[in-house]
């Protein structure tokens, strides 16, 4: 297991699902954790488990869509912990909504909190980092980056946009001692499948994946140095057939989303 003993870490969207899980299992590898989120009650159990491995571990209620206070949090993180070790940008909004049908307004509100976000409060972090000579930094995308899903297009863009924002400056950080890495997961059990504002899912979410699956994903990337992870691996497999044959890959979805559309207005989903 990876020992963060003496390190610290900032964690987005901390309140719940992925964000609360990664969070305690960086306190349970020893880091002192950092929690952001805009819920405070939530944030508030979510820290409490953290203590309960590192002590020292604190709370910062902001909510991440909000461009221009990214820099004052970073800042505040930093005095408070003297510099950030980790960071794990998890903070992120669903859509599933057709393009057809999807206002613009809620697609810049997903590529704010999903894409621009994240960049922002990386890049207030980063020149921290790399004076110390080490760090990594972490994004949690989604298999949505690489695969397309069908209703998603603001969600995938966002998390593509993340993914390729990431390889780059997985290039640009070498020598720094700055490791990038990002986490792909597919479905996870999470409240994001229950929030107003979007679609019911058309995927069958009793293949869910526990929180926990992305938590140990994310441990592991740390401590082996490697860029990307999907969660469970063979997606990785999906993706790469995908890039073989877009065409095929399209088509197939096509047929897929018709069958399971069919199947939720007959009630045999």
């Amino acid at each position: 297991m990876v020992s963060l003993t003496g390190k610290s870490a900032l964690v987005t969207g901390a309140s719940s699902g992925i964000g609360a899980v990664v969070a305690e299992a960086l306190a349970a590898a020893g880091a002192r954790v950092g929690l952001v989120a805009r819920r405070e009650e939530l944030l508030e159990k979510t820290l409490a488990r953290c203590r309960e491995h590192s002590p020292n571990s604190a709370m910062w209620v902001a909510d991440l869509a909000d461009l221009d206070g990214i820099a004052s949090l970073a800042a505040a993180v930093e005095a408070e912990f003297g510099g950030v070790d980790v960071l794990v940008n998890n903070a992120a909004m669903p859509k599933r909504r057709r393009v057809q049908d999807m206002p613009p307004n809620e697609n810049d509100d997903v590529m704010r909190l999903n894409y621009l976000s994240p960049v922002r409060l990386t890049l207030a972090l980063l020149p921290g980092m790399i004076a110390r000579g080490h760090g990594h930094v972490v994004a949690v995308g989604s298999v949505a980056a690489r695969l397309g899903p069908p209703h998603e297009a603001a969600y995938g863009a966002s998390k593509a946009a993340l993914t390729a924002f990431w390889e780059s400056m997985a290039v640009d950080l070498d020598g720094t001692g700055v490791r990038a890495h990002i986490v792909q997961p597919a479905l996870v059990d999470t409240d994001l499948f229950s929030l107003p504002g979007n679609e019911p899912p058309l995927s069958d979410l009793s293949d869910a994946l526990p929180p926990q699956e992305v938590a140990a994903a994310v441990l592991e990337l740390i401590g082996n140095g490697r860029f990307e992870r999907y969660v469970p691996d063979w997606f990785a497999e999906m993706a790469s057939g995908k890039a073989a044959d877009v065409e095929g890959f399209i088509a197939g979805v096509k047929e897929w989303t018709r069958d399971r559309l069919r199947a939720v207005d007959t009630g045999t989903s």
